[in-house]
C-alpha cells in the first residue's frame, strides 16, 4: 500500500478539534498529571536559565505548563506568553494561572509555526510535549530561534521511543492490534516522531541553533487503579479516541477492558499503576554573534 501525501493543513485542523474535544478531560485530570510533569516543567526552566524578570515564551502550552512554573520564577518584574492552537485547552490554562494569582501571563491562540511576534523579544522558550507534532519542524525552530534574544535558549521535551514511553504509548499499542492504521511516512508528525536523539539534535542544529545538548528524563506517573489508567487514557488521549469512533460500542469496550488488563502489568504490591514515561529533553542557544 502507498503512502498517501502528508496534508499539514488538515492535520492540524484534526490536531485542533482533538485537543479541543479532551480539553475537559485534562480539566479533570492535569492535576493528577502534574504530579509527575512537573519536574519536567522545573528542568526546562532550569537548561534555560530562566532568570526573575526575564521573558519566556512557552509554546503549545497546553494545561499552561511550562508556563505556570515559568511565571512563578520569572516573577512580577517578567512576563510569560503562553500561545496554543486549540483554544479549548487556552481556557484551562487560563483557569490553572487564575488559581494561582498569577498576572504576568498572557495567553495566546496561535500556530506555533506561524509565529506573529517581535523578533529577538524573548529571554527564552519553552515546548513540553509540543515539537514532535509540528509538519515542519526545521522552519518552526528557526521561527522561535528569531524570536529569542542573542544568546537566549529554547528548551523543549518530547517523548522518547514508544516502548521506552509505556504511559503514553501502552494504550495506542493495544488499539493498534485492533485497527489497521493508513501508511505514514517515517518523517510525519506524532508522539514519538522526535524519539531519535540524534536527528532531533540535527534538527536543532539545521535552524542554527548552537549548543545544542540533550538528556534523558524518566518520570513515573501513579494512578489508583488500572481502571483510573484507561479512564486517564479515555478522557485525554484524542489520537485514540478518532481511531476507534468507527468500531462499535461493543467492540471499543473490549479495547478499553484491554488497555486495562495491560496497564496492570504496571502494578504494585499495594493495587496502585506506577507507570513510567522515558523522555528527552533538547535545549540549544541563539549565538551572540549573529
Amino acid at each position: 500500500m502507498s503512502t498517501p501525501l502528508f496534508d499539514s493543513t488538515r492535520y492540524k485542523e484534526n490536531q485542533r478539534q482533538g485537543w479541543n474535544n479532551v480539553a475537559l478531560g485534562w480539566r479533570s485530570w492535569w492535576e493528577s498529571f502534574e504530579r509527575a510533569a512537573q519536574e519536567v516543567s522545573d528542568h526546562l526552566i532550569t537548561v534555560a536559565h530562566i532568570l526573575s524578570g526575564q521573558r519566556v515564551l512557552d509554546i503549545a502550552t497546553g494545561i499552561g505548563e511550562p508556563a505556570v512554573t515559568a511565571a512563578h520564577r520569572v516573577g512580577l518584574t517578567g512576563e510569560v506568553m503562553a500561545l496554543d492552537f486549540a483554544p479549548e485547552m487556552v481556557a484551562i490554562a487560563k483557569e490553572r494561572a487564575g488559581a494561582h494569582g498569577l498576572e504576568n501571563i498572557t495567553f495566546v491562540i496561535s500556530d506555533a509555526e506561524q509565529l506573529d511576534l517581535p523578533q529577538g523579544y524573548f529571554d527564552a522558550i519553552l515546548c513540553r510535549w509540543g515539537l514532535m507534532f509540528l509538519p515542519n519542524l526545521v522552519t518552526a525552530l528557526d521561527g522561535m530561534r528569531q524570536h529569542l534574544k542573542m544568546g537566549g535558549r529554547l528548551a523543549a521535551a518530547v517523548w522518547s521511543r514508544a516502548d521506552k514511553a509505556p504511559v503514553a504509548s501502552l494504550a495506542l499499542a493495544v488499539v493498534g492490534r485492533h485497527i489497521q492504521a493508513p501508511p505514514q511516512a517515517s518523517s510525519s508528525p506524532g508522539p514519538f516522531s522526535l524519539a531519535d536523539v540524534s536527528a532531533l539534535t540535527h534538527a536543532f542544529e539545521l535552524a542554527g541553533f548552537i549548543d545544542v545538548r540533550s538528556e534523558l528524563m524518566t518520570p513515573v506517573w501513579e494512578f489508583a487503579t488500572a481502571e483510573d489508567y484507561t479512564r486517564f487514557q479515555r478522557d485525554i488521549a484524542p489520537p485514540i479516541k478518532a481511531m476507534i469512533a468507527h468500531l462499535s460500542p461493543d467492540h471499543q469496550l473490549q479495547i478499553w477492558q484491554e488497555i486495562t488488563e495491560a496497564a496492570r502489568h504496571y502494578q504494585t504490591s499495594d493495587g496502585r499503576i506506577q507507570i513510567p514515561g522515558e523522555l528527552i529533553c533538547v535545549v540549544g542557544q541563539r549565538s551572540t554573534g549573529e
